[in-house]
């Protein structure tokens, strides 16, 4: 069942990758300005998946949440780096 969990997670996660091109496309114009700030929503969401990690290997913190809130991080950068590229 656990494997079930992390399947579905990755698959969310693919799932980043075409609305990260459908915003790009979307929002042409408004990316030329903004692009400054997918950068820095990229970069923080990066430095804040891998801070909770290490929290998360000293601190007992509830797997799901950790797990949630880390490929939750992860989309949100994926999504921001496709549309700042």
């Amino acid at each position: 069942m656990e494997y079930l969990k992390y399947l579905l997670l990755i698959v969310v996660l693919l799932c980043a990758i075409p609305l990260g091109y459908l915003l790009k496309n979307i929002t042409k114009e408004e990316l030329k300005s903004g692009k400054k700030y997918f950068k820095l929503i990229w970069t923080s969401s990066l430095i804040l998946t891998v801070v909770l990690f290490v929290i998360s290997l000293f601190i007992n913190i509830n797997a799901q949440l950790k797990n949630t809130a880390i490929f939750s991080l992860i989309f949100i950068a994926i999504v921001s780096f496709i549309s700042w590229k």
